[in-house]
């Protein structure tokens, strides 16, 4: 994989998948973004539109199709957790060929597993993404954070191809680090995502309303995340996941709430149910997420 002139295919255009694409496609790399027929020709046609104060606001030209149908150099996979194993079919193993590195973005800590399965193991390289971007039409993104941060990781993958994709995001703008665990990483990540997604989405209010209103099950909610990912071989620092809460601009929602204002399907299982997995199979109590999960289940099986 060298370092300029990459394929790189985005499975699943949307507000981190589109923004991506689009920062990527203007470095000067060919993106080609999989998608259903109608949002495949809008994007081959009129490109990615992307609204941005961090990134300014360009359009950008890229590739579409609902199948990948060349070798790609990296497919950064950026669909919800509830669509992925119907997107996959976008994918075929035998076109992305045994070269091609596999970026999952998703929410939760289960998807590897199935990714593992699905591809060769050594391909595969979660990631996580820290950024507030929404596609409000097909092929229109609004980029509201002032960041966009990514961390790779090189548990089985080879690390001289982890770092030539950290070079080319970090070319086309994005904050980039190389975690040295593939369990830390995604369980920092969930430490932070389980309380901000289940709260607002159990109370239907922004983050600011959470860290005052419900802080005590705010609190509560972290140091039961923190001591799973802990017995799950990840040091979380609940007091660290706390103070991020009381960072963010207080009108931040989560893309579970805004699914659930929308009527679409909530991420409910790839998050509190795994939480909840992986809290029985380490025998850690998590009170306090198990009646947010039971209370948002019957959102869920609407979106469904």
């Amino acid at each position: 994989m060298a370092n300029d002139g990459l394929t790189v295919a985005v499975l699943g255009p949307g507000g981190v998948g589109g923004l991506l694409a689009a920062l990527l496609a203007r470095a000067g790399h060919r993106v080609i973004c999989l998608a259903g027929d109608e949002t495949a020709r809008t994007l081959a046609a009129d490109g990615i539109e992307v609204r941005s104060g961090r990134f300014g606001d360009f359009t950008a030209r890229v590739a579409a199709d609902t199948e990948l149908r060349e070798p790609a150099d990296v497919c950064l996979i950026a669909v919800k957790a509830t669509a992925l194993d119907a997107a996959l079919e976008r994918l075929p193993a035998k076109t992305l060929g045994e070269e091609g590195l596999i970026v999952p973005l998703l929410n939760g800590v289960e998807h590897p597993a199935l990714l593992r399965e699905r591809y060769r193991p050594e391909q595969v390289a979660p990631a996580v993404i820290r950024v507030e971007s929404t596609r409000i039409a097909p092929g229109v993104i609004e980029h509201g954070s002032p960041f966009a941060e990514v961390d790779l990781t090189a548990d089985t993958a080879p690390r001289a191809r982890i770092e030539t994709l950290a070079g080319v995001l970090e070319w086309a703008g994005v904050r980039v680090r190389i975690q040295d665990s593939e369990a830390a990483t995604l369980w920092a990540k969930m430490s932070f995502l389980a309380p901000f997604a289940l709260l607002t989405t159990r109370y239907g209010v922004p983050v600011g309303d959470v860290r005052t209103l419900h802080r005590e099950e705010l609190a509560a909610l972290v140091e039961e995340t923190a001591a799973v990912g802990r017995a799950c071989g990840a040091p979380v620092d609940p007091a660290a996941a706390l103070a991020r809460y009381d960072a963010f601009p207080a009108a931040t929602k989560s893309s579970m709430q805004r699914d659930a204002e929308a009527g679409r399907t909530l991420e409910l299982d790839a998050i509190g149910g795994a939480l909840l997995r992986a809290a029985e199979r380490t025998g850690v109590p998590v009170p306090v997420t198990s009646r947010l999960v039971r209370d948002l289940a019957p959102a869920a099986d609407r979106g469904n």
